[in-house]
């Protein structure tokens, strides 16, 4: 199958999706709960105050979240950044721009969240990573103009339809819920090991189990020694039954 045609029928799919309300809300829905996660993350940055105070800075993250802390303008400035994505995805009119810059923003908070295993966002920043995709995809027929295709089928916006259709994507948001769900059972069973935020939540998740004695020394070389991830992984691993 060609290029062509693959966009042939990506764009008649697109079409529908544009005209039916409930993509419509669920576009909304994206929009406003990344404009106010951005902006109570950039304006604790903005007002020099360290996010996740609560976390201890031997935690992977609490460390990393210390360090950002402390190099004075550049964390203002990734404050500034929050803010003024979230308000561009506010706007109608700026909503792609806002989403553009948001992207490389989150990816990198997602990155991050899985890299140290941080709970506190390691299921919703995939779920705002696929909420951003999804703004952009839903302004395709704006975006295709910038992306690296060799034959456009329309050079033309699809516009607001008359009236909507009602049809409600049932296959659309069972996958929503389903993302979810898999991210939540990822953060609880997919590792053998997570920090947690807690020593005491740490060690609930070894607690009767085979591992709990290493378990227990993987949780106090992360919460007391502030020993760095990987290497309280390494130990754990020697010592897993």
């Amino acid at each position: 199958m060609n290029q062509l045609n693959i966009l042939t029928r990506f764009e008649k799919l697109y079409i529908k999706i544009k005209g039916n309300k409930w993509f419509w809300y669920f576009s909304i829905f994206c929009r406003l709960t990344l404009a106010y996660a951005f902006i109570t993350a950039g304006m604790v940055k903005i007002i020099s105050e360290r996010f996740a105070s609560g976390l201890s800075i031997k935690h992977p993250m609490g460390a990393y979240l210390e360090a950002l802390h402390h190099t004075g303008y550049y964390y203002t400035f990734i404050g500034i950044a929050q803010i003024i994505a979230a308000i561009l995805l506010l706007i109608p009119r700026t909503v792609i721009l806002g989403a553009l810059l948001y992207f490389p923003i989150i990816v990198n908070i997602w990155l991050l969240s899985f890299a140290v295993r941080f709970e506190g966002s390691f299921v919703t920043s995939p779920l705002m990573v696929l909420a951003n995709l999804y703004i952009l995809v839903w302004h395709y027929d704006r975006l295709k103009f910038i992306l690296p295709f060799k034959k456009i089928l329309k050079y033309e916006i699809v516009e607001k339809p008359i009236k909507y259709s009602n049809k409600f994507p049932f296959l659309f948001f069972i996958g929503v819920f389903n993302t979810i769900a898999l991210l939540v059972l990822l953060n609880h069973f997919g590792y053998d090991a997570m920090p947690r935020n807690s020593i005491s939540d740490c060690k609930e998740q070894f607690k009767n189990t085979k591992n709990e004695v290493a378990g227990f020394k993987f949780c106090d070389c992360i919460h007391n020694k502030g020993i760095p991830l990987d290497e309280a992984l390494e130990a754990f691993y020697k010592e897993k039954k």
